[in-house]
């Protein structure tokens, strides 16, 4: 017999204690995302009535969430799901967790998105970046007959890439491959969000991403610049003059990533720093010399 009836704002706050006694740094942010996974309300019919009671069995729904996220388990990873670029992506323990420094880069590469654009992005993870593209692009800035591709070491990443596609109604042509591996012909543009964390670095990462996130999307081998070498070399046998490669930085490695898409043929390289003013994204176009 239920002991206890609990309407939706005691249950929040009871969610929010719980929370913040497990050390979650935003507590009430995440007791409050959970509470409206698990009920469908949103923060107006919350407003509204602050008073309605939980149902028996959204609350132990709602119990078992809490728990799972006081366990260090990515708020993402307990809903499904994670917002990016204004679109909902499928997220799961494959792939790596969208991120608002990525956003940066997709802003960046829209900026030089023409007709016919052929994309490659690899490392692809869930797919956020190039269906971000050819979503906005196509849909949003009307740019005709743009193409993409998204290569991933991952098979299990891979098929929530292409349930994302599916999920966007974005048409994008998904393949298994250690970065250029199965790639064929020339882009117009090739963009990568790659692992870029030394790997001395990432057991100080905070619990929901050393635990939780894919160890191969996080790995940057020792100086978190390996993915970065071996793009930058192989990428000018996949680029004509004009093709412009993009990548996601960590904030303290702009200097180097310019360096050696200098030294591989890359001009008008440029260094783009993100919201919170730290450098996040190199780009520059390859001059086919």
């Amino acid at each position: 017999m239920r002991q206890r009836t609990l309407t939706l704002q005691q249950i929040y706050r009871e969610g929010t204690e719980a929370l913040k006694k497990a050390g979650i740094q935003e507590a009430a942010v995440d007791a409050w995302l959970l509470l409206s996974y698990v009920t469908g309300f949103d923060k107006a019919a919350y407003y509204g009535n602050p008073g309605a009671e939980m149902t028996e069995e959204a609350e132990q729904r709602y119990q078992v969430c809490i728990n799972r996220r006081r366990r260090r388990i990515p708020l993402q990873h307990i809903t499904g799901e994670q917002e990016f670029m204004g679109y909902s992506f499928l997220v799961n323990e494959h792939v790596l967790i969208p991120r608002q420094d990525t956003e940066t880069l997709v802003e960046e590469a829209l900026k030089y998105l023409q007709p016919g654009c052929r994309i490659l992005d690899l490392c692809t993870g869930s797919g956020c970046i190039i269906l971000s593209l050819l979503k906005i692009g196509g849909e949003r800035l009307k740019i005709k007959e743009l193409s993409g591709e998204g290569t991933d070491i991952s098979g299990d990443a891979l098929k929530t890439a292409v349930k994302n596609a599916r999920r966007l109604t974005v048409k994008a042509d998904f393949f298994r491959g250690d970065l250029f591996e199965n790639a064929e012909g020339t882009y117009d543009m090739i963009v990568s969000n790659p692992p870029y964390i030394p790997t001395r670095v990432i057991e100080g990462l905070q619990d929901e991403v050393r635990l939780y996130d894919p160890y191969i999307a996080l790995d940057g081998k020792e100086d978190g610049l390996h993915f970065y070498r071996r793009i930058t070399a192989d990428s000018v046998h996949y680029c004509k003059p004009g093709s412009r490669l993009l990548f996601e930085i960590g904030s303290e490695q702009g200097k180097e990533v310019s360096a050696l898409m200098e030294k591989a043929g890359y001009r008008e390289i440029c260094v783009k720093k993100d919201l919170t003013g730290l450098d996040r994204v190199v780009s520059g176009v390859y001059n086919g010399e």
